[in-house]
């Protein structure tokens, strides 16, 4: 059973990467997956260790939905805070602010503020704004989703270096691993190097200019929204996502409550905002009208993905998998950046999980170069494939990049990106 779970797995994940050949939608074997790896996961067990064993998988079954119910809501919660901004025009304050039309500008320009921003909210939120900016900026779609695979990058590089920019940056955080201080003193760098390098290489071939999409302007002149209300919503909204952390740090609740609470204030706003407007107009830019056009899709994808790599978990393939690396690899570098490439199939947190519960800090001490650059590893490896990071997820379910199209534009500038971050991260050492 152990091995038709990989087995499923494995053509799953193929049959995600073949969407479009396929014509079949990524959400429909995803949801397959990660509904058939824990039916083999229970029948599996249950033959070997009978009811106990039952009740076992049922317990970590019900803690991983737990954990990936707050990853959903926390999702669908930004996704309607940045849909409800994009209907307002908010994004247009910000828009008629970026004049260059250069390709290579606005590719320097949009990469170094998802850098920034992802260090500050994190790479999944930040995603998350950064392609609906990109779809007010960009209509060719070539080049939307060029654009959208350096946020990617950018995303994650800029994750790795904040205590609170991705979720393996904030576990090692939590669990004493790393303090906040020298992770950022320590990866900034490297983090830098690893967005910089790709960016350069774009640089030396890419030409020609963006072509910036048509605005509707009927559409705009049937509902009004006054300079005032664009701004307002623009700047509430970005707040609300700005205080995520800081409501997670205060209350120390999951960051998906932050995310609601945000979204609660957003929303009666918005209701008092447009109380007298003609019920049609008031409709359009309502948070249940806003909803509505959340691409549930992308969710399940994210669900069935999430569900597939916590059995595999919670089965043990991943601790094999790292107790392998440890058995086979002394070295901490070849070890963390093997996990740095396996994060790239895999959802990180669970290898990360795995490294923590294999290292005490009796091993490793506080602030160990092992720590840190498993956080570095972990965190940008993802971006090797599109769904090696929730911040790849989120765009490519957004956006609707293919898997393959990624692979071939996006990857190789990825990986020299992520060895260029590894080799600085050494020559500081």
């Amino acid at each position: 059973m152990y091995t038709l779970m990989i087995v499923a797995f494995v053509i799953g994940y193929l049959a995600i990467a073949l969407e479009h050949p396929l014509h079949i939608n990524k959400a429909a074997p995803a949801v397959l997956i990660g509904v058939l790896c824990w039916t083999f996961l229970v029948l599996g067990q249950e033959a070997i260790l009978g009811v106990v064993g039952e009740h076992e998988i049922e317990e970590s079954f019900l803690f991983h939905v737990g954990e990936i119910a707050e990853i959903l809501f926390f999702l669908m919660g930004a996704m309607t805070i940045v849909e409800l901004i994009d209907a307002h025009d908010g994004f247009e304050v910000i828009t008629n602010y970026i004049t260059t039309k250069s390709v290579v500008k606005l590719l320097w320009i949009i990469c170094t503020v998802t850098f920034f921003l992802s260090a500050i909210l994190d790479n999944l939120t930040t995603s998350i704004v950064m392609a609906a900016l990109l779809k007010k900026l960009i209509d060719d779609k070539e080049q939307l989703w060029f654009f959208a695979g350096m946020v990617i990058i950018s995303a994650n590089a800029g994750g790795a270096w904040s205590p609170i920019g991705d979720v393996t940056t904030i576990m090692l955080w939590i669990g004493g691993q790393v303090t906040s201080g020298n992770i950022v003193q320590e990866l900034f760098i490297p983090s830098v190097v690893c967005m910089i390098v790709p960016l350069i290489i774009v640089s030396l071939y890419k030409k020609g200019t963006v072509s910036s999409p048509t605005v509707d302007a009927e559409f705009n002149s049937e509902i009004a929204i006054s300079k005032f209300e664009r701004r307002a919503i623009l700047i509430i909204g970005v707040a609300g996502l700005l205080f995520v952390p800081v409501f997670k740090s205060v209350t120390h609740l999951p960051p998906f409550m932050g995310i609601l609470f945000s979204l609660g204030v957003l929303w009666i706003i918005t209701e008092i905002m447009h109380k007298e407007k003609p019920l049609e107009h008031k409709s359009e830019l309502s948070v249940a009208s806003v909803m509505q056009k959340i691409d549930m899709p992308s969710i399940l994808f994210f669900l069935g993905i999430l569900l597939a790599v916590a059995s595999l978990q919670t089965g043990g393939q991943l601790t094999a998998l790292a107790m392998y690396l440890d058995s086979s690899f002394g070295d901490i570098y070849i070890i963390n950046i093997l996990v740095g490439l396996f994060s790239s199939i895999v959802d990180n947190v669970p290898l990360v999980a795995g490294a923590i519960g294999m290292y005490p800090l009796s091993t490793y001490g506080v602030d160990h170069a092992f720590w840190e650059l498993l956080a570095l590893c972990a965190g940008t490896g993802g971006s090797a494939l599109i769904i090696g990071s929730a911040a790849g997820v989120a765009i490519m379910g957004i956006l609707k990049i293919d898997f393959i199209w990624y692979m071939r534009k996006i990857s190789g500038l990825a990986l020299v990106g992520y060895f260029a971050a590894i080799l600085t991260y050494w020559l500081m050492n």
